[in-house]
């Protein structure tokens, strides 16, 4: 089997347009030149790639197996290009950092802040996604280091503890809600929601739990941040999900009450992830000791 980077931007290119023409135009070949590459590839395999007809191509499941790892490949090719090219202008590394919303927000930006204060040669490429999304990519290849949740299954992923991180239901004073010692998620849904951003990984979470109920979260107004969603509510707006660690910045401040809900999923904790934190570079490692530091 010999495929190179142009062979898999080719067949990647194909797939994504539909049809080999197309394919090579995008990849800026002639079209028997196309032709024949994709012939090689299935002669080299012994195997079919491609399901040809009138309306254009399809993958076999060899085909769709090659187009999953040609992504990965052009994707870590990209990386490495951007990677030598930081180097090149005197940068000593770079770190590719994936956490959820609790995190990014509540946890890191000190942290980050005393790292690369440290380290005036290396950046952190940081991205906010939801947790499930996070061990996908990390298992993938495409980041170093990731922050989730324990509601995100990872167990085939090395992992650290990084923070107790429940999240607690907020409620204006006097709400109906305020007088439950332990009012469920669901009995929230009752009622008129504050939420973060539509694109918020907490948000999107939130949304996943309700719909696993078969309801829907009534959200009157989003906010951006916790900071926003915790004054909303306790002006009456409505109520809110939050993890403790940001109700806790405004305890005795605002009119505002706060309770641990039932489900166990809201007893979370965070976890710092990596697929091998042994093989990580130096400037990775260390950027993992300074997360962990209590």
């Amino acid at each position: 089997m010999h495929f190179d980077l142009i062979d898999l931007r080719l067949f990647q290119h194909t797939l994504e347009c539909g049809n080999i023409t197309a394919g090579a135009s995008r990849s800026h070949l002639s079209l028997p030149a196309a032709s024949a590459r994709i012939r090689a590839m299935e002669a080299s395999l012994g195997i079919p790639l491609l399901e040809r007809n009138r309306r254009g191509v399809q993958p076999t499941p060899a085909g769709q197996a090659l187009l999953q790892h040609a992504r990965l490949i052009t994707q870590q090719v990209e990386r490495l290009q951007f990677d030598l090219g930081q180097y090149a202008q005197g940068q000593q590394g770079q770190v590719r950092l994936l956490c959820n919303t609790a995190a990014l927000t509540e946890y890191l930006p000190e942290l980050l802040a005393s790292y690369l204060a440290e380290n005036p040669g290396v950046s952190v490429d940081v991205q906010e996604l939801p947790s499930l999304r996070i061990v996908q990519s990390i298992s993938q290849g495409m980041a170093d280091l990731g922050i989730v949740s324990t509601a995100a299954p990872s167990e085939h992923l090395q992992t650290r503890p990084f923070r107790d991180d429940p999240l607690v239901l907020v409620t204006p004073l006097g709400h109906p809600l305020a007088s439950e010692a332990t009012p469920s998620f669901i009995d929230s849904l009752a009622h008129g929601y504050v939420g973060l951003g539509a694109g918020s990984a907490l948000a999107l979470y939130l949304e996943e739990q309700a719909l696993r109920e078969g309801r829907r979260m009534r959200v009157r107004v989003r906010a951006e941040g916790f900071d926003g969603v915790i004054r909303m509510v306790a002006g009456g707006a409505g109520v809110g999900v939050v993890p403790l660690a940001a109700v806790q910045r405004w305890q005795g401040v605002l009119p505002l009450h706060w309770v641990a809900l039932r489900e166990t999923w809201a007893n979370r904790r965070l976890l710092v992830c990596a697929r091998d934190f042994a093989a990580l570079p130096g400037y990775a490692a260390a950027l993992v000791e300074r997360l962990l530091e209590t």
